[in-house]
């Protein structure tokens, strides 16, 4: 019995330390707070050491804490390598995945991919969040997330890229009747952009130099919309120029409602990625999402892909 507790003890510290909080740890392991605190309070005075700084906003590693955080997380990772080698024997998926993907792109290529796994595996439950900010998988409690490009902070992450598709700038046919075509990149300046923002801060459009490099520019910020599908709408009602991938405006182009522009200039592509915690990268069911999102993106099925 004590070896159990022991081992309460170890699982509420890793998923404390995972998530940033004893409530989100103890929402993932359906305690109470109280009880995760208690059971790390119980290793702690068991290891004769402090493995946690607490205070009201956030939890902190001591420096034994670190090197027995890297330890645990190991070993119950290699647990985990353990039971996913039996449930591979198994096709059947279970319990509840956690995804984080950007509305527009979201709603339109990932929630038909993800209705067709979950029919197909009855135990396997969703939890779908459609947003345009940028998410920390971990802290947030994510067990998958897609994201629009690199992201700079890996730490405690794994990556895989799904696929790459070519960013487009475009207007509608009555913005562009009124106020003409930009003919170079610095016609944009000139425009009424419509752009995205992230805590404040407008977002920079990908454009290639003539020297052929991709570089980030900020056009003219007229409207900031922090929704890419609401982006798109925008620009088809005629409130200006936006940029997005092409995916998301295909069909908007094809039927004559958004008018590409600056094409040689625009023919950047952008990557799109897989991001999961560390802590889940053995999980079947992530696993199995992420290869299926994989031979999506070489078929095809994420969007239409770069040049």
């Amino acid at each position: 019995m004590a070896q159990l507790e022991q081992l309460d003890g170890v699982i509420a510290f890793v998923e404390a330390v995972s998530l940033s909080s004893f409530t989100a740890a103890a929402e993932k392991l359906g305690i109470t707070k109280s009880a995760v605190g208690k059971s790390v309070a119980r290793l702690e005075a068991r290891l004769g050491v402090k493995l946690l700084h607490r205070t009201t906003r956030r939890l902190t590693l001591t420096p034994d804490g670190e090197a027995y955080y890297a330890s645990c997380r190991h070993a119950l990772e290699e647990i985990g390598a353990a039971e996913s080698a039996l449930a591979a024997t198994s096709q059947a998926l279970t319990g509840r995945l956690r995804i984080d993907a950007p509305v527009a792109w979201g709603r339109q290529f990932l929630l038909p991919i993800l209705t067709g796994i979950a029919k197909k595996h009855p135990g396997l439950t969703l939890s779908l969040s459609l947003a345009d900010r940028i998410i920390d998988p971990v802290e947030e409690g994510v067990d998958l997330a897609i994201r629009f490009g690199e992201s700079k902070d890996t730490s405690n992450l794994v990556m895989r890229k799904l696929t790459e598709q070519r960013t487009c700038i475009f207007a509608s046919p009555d913005y562009l009747a009124v106020r003409g075509h930009p003919t170079t990149i610095e016609d944009l300046q000139h425009h009424d952009g419509i752009v995205g923002f992230r805590r404040d801060i407008p977002a920079t459009w990908r454009v290639t130099a003539p020297n052929g490099t991709v570089e980030r520019i900020l056009p003219r910020v007229t409207h900031e919309i922090g929704d890419g599908a609401a982006i798109v709408d925008a620009a088809v009602a005629g409130l200006g120029v936006a940029q997005m991938p092409i995916s998301i405006v295909a069909d908007h182009i094809a039927n004559g409602r958004l008018v590409p522009l600056l094409e040689d200039a625009t023919d950047v592509n952008v990557g799109i990625y897989a991001v999961w915690p560390a802590s889940r990268h053995l999980l079947p069911r992530v696993r199995h999402v992420v290869e299926v999102l994989v031979e999506e993106g070489k078929r095809g099925g994420l969007g239409a892909p770069g040049k």
